[in-house]
């Protein structure tokens, strides 16, 4: 059976859990393999991974609920006790009430002379606690005994093995639904479903598995995929060998505009990213109480004091790519150069302080870039923070659908919508402590830098939300807490160059 362990080797498509469960009847109608099959496979996959992770583990809690989830949770049990494992099965919800499959194999469990318990607890020692509570079909908040079952899951020390998803998350969104459990695996399978990598869900799920249960390509042209998983094992192939014959001109001159008083770090940290993302030139205009002294630490920028907005036309007339926002400021010196800006026909990477501005006086463009956090996204749209992560998929369309060009809205599972005939994208790369001051500043400097080398805007999006990413978990290695914006830049060379640790030597 083929399972996946390794994040760069899941599958790129992410589903809805209604397309997986039409999958689910795809495989069952039309290859003719019977419902249980696929049951008693999923449940060989979690235990063998549950064997894999905790080998040692003797004494084993599963939880089941009375839908197909648990019926897993039943055949995970039969399991375990064939190999001598101490099992007790703790079923919510009235087992009469299980039907189908999940009847079959709770008939398994019992026709072996095993019991069933009630849940009225957890125990006190467990080696392994097993989520078969709910599966993909929850629509409404976790209430009750339901929700007491799984804030214990939360409350105890041993390890969780979640089938299929954490009971509580929300299959399509990640969102919690009331209360969800936190797995240190969740073992999934015919599709990835895409929660698994929005909202709450990467937090959640901890290491995910994968296996298909073996089910045949061509069932997969029962569905087109609702979105796409990307990193940067993938992304990080747009970017080929530079040819010898290369000059500074050959891979771009992006503009950095921003940098109002008080802010020039941000206007720097994306014109170093830019750099280190492989731009041939990097010009930031900035402005001119501190322009002098901006570039003394890193003398590859060229920087350029703007009183006025028609102190840009000479530069704008050298430059590949705009990237504006970084520190720009919402007073009347951001907001002139703001409104020079989007007056352009040029490809322009929007970010921070120019999105805010753009909520003020919303248009489309069809060559740009719009990298806004939830609450910049919040303000965009004209909704709140809580509207834009209870489902941030839709949100992201919407970005996109009102402003034109390529919505990335950043996060946890960051999501990166183009051309809408084209599945979302979500980065399944990156880490909490990217949640720093200026990051998104780097962020805007990669894709900048990226687009000045010839990437279209929503290839330079998807690769550098990717790269941006890698270069983070790269610097998290050492930790997550006390990361900073400029380890992320440390980290871009060497990946951009697609190098190895050990091939870096840092």
């Amino acid at each position: 059976m083929n399972i996946e362990s390794d994040r760069e080797r899941l599958p790129h498509a992410l589903y809805r859990a209604e397309q997986v469960r039409n999958l689910d009847r795809c495989a069952i109608r039309d290859q003719g393999i019977p419902g249980i099959a696929l049951m008693n496979r999923a449940a060989e996959a979690a235990y063998r991974i549950l064997r894999e992770r905790w080998p040692s583990a003797r004494d084993l809690t599963v939880l089941a609920g009375i839908g197909n989830n648990g019926g897993d949770g039943y055949a995970i049990a039969r399991l375990a006790r064939a190999e001598g494992l101490a099992v007790r099965l703790l079923q919510l919800g009235d087992p009469q009430r299980v039907q189908g499959d999940a009847a079959v194999s709770r008939d398994a469990w019992l026709g072996s002379g095993e019991m069933i318990e009630p849940y009225r607890g957890l125990p006190r020692r467990s080696d392994v606690l097993v989520d078969a509570l709910l599966g993909t079909g929850l629509e409404r908040p976790v209430e009750g005994l339901w929700a007491e079952a799984i804030r214990a899951l939360g409350n105890q020390r041993a390890p969780v093995l979640a089938v299929d998803i954490p009971s509580g998350l929300h299959a399509d969104t990640g969102q919690v639904m009331g209360v969800a459990a936190r797995a240190d695996v969740t073992v999934t399978f015919i599709g990835l479903k895409q929660g698994l990598f929005i909202g709450a869900g990467p937090e959640l799920c901890g290491e995910i598995r994968f296996s298909a249960l073996a089910i045949p390509a061509v069932v997969y042209s029962c569905e087109i995929a609702a979105a796409r998983r990307i990193d940067w094992a993938q992304q990080g192939d747009r970017l080929g060998r530079r040819p010898r014959t290369a000059h500074k001109g050959t891979f771009g001159h992006l503009l950095v505009i921003g940098g109002a008083p008080g802010l020039s770090g941000a206007a720097r940290l994306a014109g170093e990213a830019a750099l280190r993302a492989g731009a041939g030139l990097v010009s930031v205009a900035t402005h001119p109480a501190h322009a002098a002294w901006l570039n003394l630490a890193r003398p590859e920028l060229m920087v350029a004091a703007i009183e006025t907005p028609k102190d840009l036309d000479p530069l704008i007339a050298r430059a590949d790519v705009v990237a504006v926002g970084p520190g720009l400021g919402s007073e009347g010196w951001g907001r002139d150069l703001w409104t020079r800006v989007r007056a352009l026909g040029m490809p322009l990477v929007v970010d921070a302080d120019a999105l805010n501005l753009l909520a003020e006086g919303p248009e489309s463009g069809p060559d740009w870039v719009l990298t806004p956090h939830p609450g910049e996204a919040a303000r965009l749209l004209g909704t709140s923070v809580a509207a834009i992560e209870q489902d941030r998929s839709a949100a992201v369309r919407a970005l996109q659908g009102r402003y034109g060009g390529v919505a990335v809205l950043k996060g946890a599972g960051t999501l990166i919508q183009g051309d809408p005939v084209r599945p979302l994208a979500v980065c399944s790369d990156g880490n909490p402590g990217m949640a720093t001051a200026g990051s998104g500043d780097v962020l805007t400097g990669i894709i900048g830098a990226l687009r000045a080398q010839g990437l279209d805007a929503e290839e330079a999006a998807c690769a550098g939300v990717c790269l941006h990413a890698a270069a983070g978990d790269r610097a998290a290695r050492r930790g997550e807490r006390g990361l900073i914006a400029s380890d992320i830049i440390a980290a871009l060379r060497p990946l951009a160059n697609r190098l190895s640790e050990s091939e870096d030597g840092s």
